[in-house]
């Protein structure tokens, strides 16, 4: 392969030509421009221009005739028609100039370059709407804003497209806006096609009439040929979140055959930035999506980066998730399959202002002889625990687990916060207001909880700092390797009589681990937090920033980010406390020098990697390592060491019967000192020799 690649390498670089025959080559290339550009000035000159032929002069008579009275006008690139006594009227804008259709028309002008813009801009116009056919005349239109509000959510719907163009959501702010829109006219689109067999037709191209059936619905509607009608019927939910929207039909088995039984649905939304920390929002902002079913999973593409996913299953819902805020989209029935793309906005101009641009193509079942052929539920709300738990009443006959929106760890993780933590966090806030009081409340209450653990681990760490200048014994009679099963039989020996465990300080710490990593994913996610203030921080969902820089450090930027947030650092220094204080408390050994530095680069490590994080979770992890450390302390006074000893005294003085474990340890021992006298053996033999 090598050979065949230098081959072909240097048979191509022997071929390629000299810089005399490129020459050349670009020369009759610019030679041909020139007498092609000749050419066209010559056609001008003579008055060469392009026309409207009849055939499409009568086309357009009959697309502006099938069109409803009142509605009879191409309006489409600068292309305004009408039609009026059987002749066509009307004016063509192009190239900053406007042209009378009698001067379109005509087969001379006087001004044959806009002549010849106009006549194809008539085409194109009149390729657009034959190609609409039955739908042409909704094609052109005004648009119009039209509004449902209830005291929890405004939306404003456009007559173009027939969608919701925008989403506000009362009683909450930004970072920088007094008001939260969940997302801004253009920045949310989603359009249906429908289709026969030999058109198709996107709804985001055609204007809709309002009609207005009482003060929470809405019907965009389409009056289309022969007295059909097609629209989109949207309902506010009065006290919530959700928007009832309704594909609404009339007579269109006239339009769309029977054989019809999918429609494709495109979305597309740009995920705007509401919070102050940027950085993490982004990490928690991407496209979920539920299977359909009783025991459907909810999933997610990738919030690192751009992502995309094609899911040939049926689906029950699809979002653009932010980290406090959702825009769900529920079918009531299913979503067929779906094609799925999330980029991210690092490399655009709108960095600042969005986090991910969402395309979401899918299908849904379709009939057109049915009135109500699809519908759907729009939850567009925060990701409030409680209120996504609620609306699993809008479908009966599946759990919808909206709540997944809400990210809080794996399965077993997540039943400690919904389980325990968010109950009891809800229960609390009933009595305080201020936040930072209830997490430390909350957090008072986990370490009593654990309390027998952490007086367990004191405990262990004693016994295993009174044994320590007898394990040092035993290092100093077997220094060497050969001898490291007998050590290990003598200092496992020495925990048996004493009653003490190694292990037995790791063990609680490991129990306590669950609720530290349960309470590292409901900190984050806790909306509750947000825009809350306590002491310093402004808001406990984003990073308490006290110094901030500008500029951009490569890497550190990435994982430090340009400030440093005083929550962080107390939690590191803390840690740190409580990492000298445990070492201290255990027996020192000299096999593992590198150990005390590694257990001190842990607590720098946190600092780089919580500095971007909320201020409510370096807040809470800084008064558990406070409180530990506290505990510790009050160990040390109510529990004597005299009494520890004179409890190990004891134990040792009491006949232990040998466990499994120790005898399978001894018979490894007694095996491991016959290899070894039979290995000296051959040496010295050999040595004979």
């Amino acid at each position: 392969m090598l050979l065949m690649g230098l081959v072909v390498f240097g048979f191509m670089w022997l071929q390629q030509p000299s810089e005399a025959e490129m020459a050349e080559y670009q020369r009759q290339l610019d030679s041909i421009e020139a007498v092609q550009k000749a050419q066209q000035r010559t056609d001008v000159t003579a008055g060469n221009v392009d026309t409207i032929s009849a055939a499409e002069v009568t086309h357009l008579k009959s697309v502006l005739a099938n069109m409803p009275e009142g509605n009879a006008t191409i309006n489409n690139e600068g292309v305004i028609l009408s039609l009026k006594d059987g002749e066509l009227n009307g004016t063509v804008t192009v190239a900053d100039t406007t042209v009378t259709w009698d001067e379109v028309a005509a087969a001379t002008s006087s001004n044959p370059a806009v002549h010849n813009l106009a006549v194809q801009a008539v085409q194109r116009a009149l390729d657009v709407y034959a190609k609409n056919g039955s739908f042409a005349a909704s094609l052109t239109g005004t648009e119009q804003l039209v509004t449902l509000e209830n005291d929890s959510l405004k939306v404003e719907l456009s007559t173009k497209g027939g969608i919701i163009a925008r989403a506000t959501l009362k009683g909450y702010k930004t970072y920088k806006t007094p008001q939260l829109l969940l997302f801004d006219k253009g920045d949310n689109d989603y359009s249906f096609t429908l289709s026969n067999n030999t058109q198709r037709f996107e709804t985001k191209n055609f204007y809709f009439e309002p009609q207005h059936i009482n003060d929470s619905t809405v019907l965009m509607n389409l009056n289309l040929e022969g007295g059909a009608q097609w629209g989109l019927k949207y309902t506010l939910v009065p006290g919530s979140y959700m928007v009832r929207m309704e594909m609404v039909q009339k007579s269109m088995s006239r339009l769309i055959p029977l054989n019809i039984n999918l429609v494709d649905l495109d979305w597309h939304q740009k995920i705007s930035r509401h919070e102050f920390g940027k950085q993490f929002e982004e990490r928690n902002s991407g496209v979920y999506y539920k299977y359909a079913g009783k025991g459907g999973d909810v999933k997610h593409m990738s919030e690192n980066g751009s992502d995309e996913d094609e899911v040939k299953e049926q689906l029950k819902w699809v979002s653009a998730k932010n980290q406090f805020f959702s825009t769900v989209l529920i079918a009531d029935s299913v979503f067929t399959t779906a094609n799925m793309t999330s980029n991210t906005t690092n490399d655009t101009p709108d960095y600042e202002k969005y986090l991910k641009d969402v395309n979401i193509h899918t299908m849904i079942p379709y009939s057109s002889d049915k009135a109500v052929p699809a519908s759907f539920y729009f939850y567009l709300g925060p990701n409030r625990y409680h209120m996504l738990s609620s609306y699993d009443k809008y479908s009966p006959k599946e759990d919808l687990k909206l709540t997944h929106l809400i990210p809080l760890g794996w399965k077993f993780f997540r039943w400690i916060n919904t389980g325990v933590i968010i109950p009891v966090f809800n229960w609390l806030g009933k009595f305080m207001s201020n936040y930072g009081l209830i997490i430390l409340v909350l957090t008072i209450l986990i370490k009593l909880i654990l309390s027998p653990l952490t007086f367990k681990t004191y405990i262990s760490q004693a016994k295993m700092r009174i044994l320590a200048p007898d394990i040092a014994k035993i290092n100093e009679q077997y220094p060497n390797q050969e001898d490291a099963m007998k050590k290990q039989q003598k200092t496992m020996e020495l925990y048996r009589l004493a009653g003490a465990n190694p292990m037995g300080g790791c063990l609680p710490m490991l129990l306590q681990m669950p609720i530290l990593i349960a309470m590292f994913t409901f900190f984050p996610s806790c909306i509750e937090l947000r825009g809350q203030s306590f002491l310093w921080a402004n808001d406990l969902s984003a990073p308490d920033k006290i110094l901030e820089w500008s500029g951009n450090i490569p890497i550190l930027s990435s994982l430090f980010g340009n400030h440093l947030s005083l929550f962080c650092l107390l939690m590191t220094v803390t840690n740190i406390i409580f990492t000298w204080l445990t070492t201290k408390s255990q027996p020192s050994s000299n096999s593992m020098p590198g150990m005390k530095w590694m257990m001190y680069l842990m607590p720098l490590m946190f600092l780089f990697f919580f500095n971007n994080y909320a201020a409510g979770l370096s807040y809470y992890y800084f008064l558990f390592t406070l409180i530990t450390i506290l505990q510790t302390y009050l160990c040390r006074f109510f529990v004597s060491e005299d009494k520890v000893r004179a409890t190990i005294a004891e134990n040792s003085k009491k006949p232990k019967k040998k466990s499994k474990w120790m005898e399978r340890l001894e018979e490894a021992q007694k095996q491991q000192q016959a290899m070894q006298r039979q290995q000296a053996k051959a040496n010295n033999a050999k040595r004979r020799r």
